[in-house]
């Protein structure tokens, strides 16, 4: 029932500061926030349980099992280990 995607750590306070430390009105575009669907999460999640790091050929399997980037993978994973960080 508590369970997320682990981007927890992507929020709107992020944009905000993005925009103050370019001055203001220039800067990049922040990347929309990806949307994982439950399946994606849920399979995330399996394989996370499993195993907390993976190695390029993990990552990049895992990436075309889901229809997502490998830099998606590994960034779903990054912020997944952090969130189990902070529980502990």
């Amino acid at each position: 029932a508590d369970e997320s995607s682990g981007y927890e750590s992507e929020s709107a306070g992020g944009e905000r500061a993005g925009v103050a430390a370019a001055g203001g009105t220039r800067g990049r575009q922040r990347r929309a926030r990806t949307a994982f669907t439950s399946e994606q999460v849920c399979r995330l999640e399996k394989t996370f349980q499993r195993q907390k790091y993976l190695g390029a050929t993990e990552r990049r399997k895992l990436a075309a099992a889901l229809q997502l980037s490998e830099i998606q993978i590994k960034t779903w994973f990054q912020n997944r280990r952090m969130k189990l960080k902070r529980q502990i």
